[in-house]
């Protein structure tokens, strides 16, 4: 028997639950589709469990080694797998609250793998939904590279912060070795290094954040994490590994010669890949790109008009960026323009902020030199010490820069990324002043607050016209 909806989604992350509510508010039936854990990877196995631990190896760090001279370190003792059984229940707790609760009334899930049939049916678990709008919203899952020898050792990816599953990591390693040198790799490096594990990160490419930042933050923060006592080996291809002694070896080509690196265990971090390849796709007729991605136009339609994508599976399509709430606004956007009588709302993604959580954190917003410089503009751009941030110093937070790239003939600002403390909410301020085309100025002539992190925008943007080691404070 076929069921037919109003609206049939393949997922339930945050894209799908929005869209789903979306439909909801306009009377439509929906149905989500979940062969995991409901809810998908943010609140799952991403950025909820991620940020509770990463918070609690920060608490564990600070008390070693405490910045103020005249506090004494003190060792905090570590129970990993208590640490591991409160970061659960946060999760449950989130979990229910945030999703589960809100399936009722004509909203509710189908459990098990989904498949197309035809570009209006889909199939699970023996059963068939048919809609008369479809939204895919699969989401995406870790890259698993072409290394010799990895599919014969027990290996560890950004899964490993999953709850209520079997591949969750319940015991802290002594030593672990991290293929990648992204924002997964930076920020559960960091972490494990902070819980007492040695930690070493092999990158391919000559520094840590090679793709989409300015190339003065990888070395920032690789700086930062060196002192950490975390090994960094750059121009470190990975070739294969095998176990040995109860742990893995990998063999890296490093330069110009071969090295091998032994740990306990093996995290593989090199990126994200949509999940568009595992539910017939073909069967719907949809474009898919060679990277996996859904291909869509502005208001997230597919090639196919009733089909719509958005979230991670579609990647990078027009502008987009894998982010929960970049996601979650697409999933309403996209509901409302499958049932719109008229005039659709297109997407924006033009100002979205991004965050790595290391400490101290990475955020970024616009564009970076390289790619202003790409799209015609002729650059002001310039990048200052947080050292000259009277916060920083109040604190002893010194470590880290501020970058603000900006078109040199009308100064509006185009892009600023940040390392430093609390840099995820500064970029807030940043990215408001994108949305509206602020200049240069704008930032100057906001008032700040002082001492506040947020007073680093307002002397960067100054050193466009002054030298910003000759300000008193607050001085424009």
């Amino acid at each position: 028997m076929v069921k037919t909806l109003d609206l049939v989604i393949l997922g339930s992350g945050s894209t799908a639950f929005a869209a789903a509510l979306a439909a909801q508010e306009l009377g439509k039936t929906a149905v989500m589709t979940e062969e995991r854990t409901i809810g998908g990877t943010c609140v799952n196995r991403g950025c909820l469990p991620s940020k509770n631990l990463i918070e609690a190896a920060k608490l564990i760090h600070d008390a070693a080694h405490p910045r103020y001279p005249g506090l004494t370190p003190c060792r905090m003792e570590l129970d990993f797998q208590t640490l591991v059984a409160q970061k659960g229940e946060i999760v449950h707790r989130y979990r229910e609250k945030k999703y589960e609760s809100l399936i009722d009334g004509r909203i509710h899930i189908e459990r098990g793998h989904v498949q197309f049939v035809d570009p209006h049916t889909v199939e699970i678990n023996g059963k068939k939904l048919t809609g008369e709008k479809v939204l895919i919203a699969t989401g995406s899952r870790p890259v698993v590279p072409a290394i010799e020898g990895l599919d014969q050792v027990p290996y560890l990816t950004s899964d490993l912060l999953t709850v209520d599953e079997s591949i969750e990591l319940r015991e802290l390693p002594k030593s672990l070795l991290i293929v990648g040198g992204g924002y997964i790799a930076l920020e559960l490096g960091q972490m494990f290094r902070r819980f007492g594990a040695d930690v070493t990160i092999l990158e391919q490419s000559e520094q840590l954040l090679p793709h989409g930042y300015e190339p003065e933050v990888g070395p920032a923060i690789g700086r930062i994490l060196s002192d950490e006592g975390i090994a960094i080996i750059t121009q470190a291809s990975v070739t294969a590994v095998r176990r040995q002694e109860g742990g893995i070896v990998a063999t890296a080509k490093v330069g110009d010669g071969t090295q091998e690196f032994r740990a306990d265990r093996l995290l593989v971090a090199t990126g994200r890949r949509p999940n568009s390849d595992k539910i017939a796709i073909e069967r719907s007729t949809v474009s898919v790109t060679m990277r996996g991605e859904i291909e869509v136009d502005e208001y997230l339609r597919t090639n196919i008009p009733h089909i719509f994508a958005g979230g991670d599976v579609i990647g990078r399509q027009v502008g987009s960026q894998m982010a929960t709430p970049v996601g979650s606004q697409d999933g309403g956007i996209a509901a409302r323009n499958a049932f719109s009588n008229g005039e659709m709302r297109h997407v924006d993604h033009r100002v979205i902020s991004r965050c790595i959580f290391t400490d101290p954190q990475i955020a970024v917003v616009g564009v970076t030199e390289e790619e202003a410089v790409a799209a015609g503009h002729q650059c002001w751009c310039n990048t200052i010490p947080m050292s000259l941030v009277p916060r920083a110093g109040a604190i002893r937070e010194t470590a880290g820069l501020i970058k603000m790239v900006a078109d040199a003939r009308t100064d509006e600002v185009l892009g600023v990324s940040m390392v430093g403390h609390n840099a995820g909410e500064v970029i807030h301020e940043a990215a408001m002043g994108l949305r509206f085309h602020a200049k240069i100025q704008d930032f100057i002539d906001l008032l700040h607050v002082y001492p506040t992190m947020a007073e680093a925008l307002k002397i960067v943007a100054i050193s466009r016209f002054k030298d910003p080691t000759k300000l008193s404070c607050c001085a424009e």
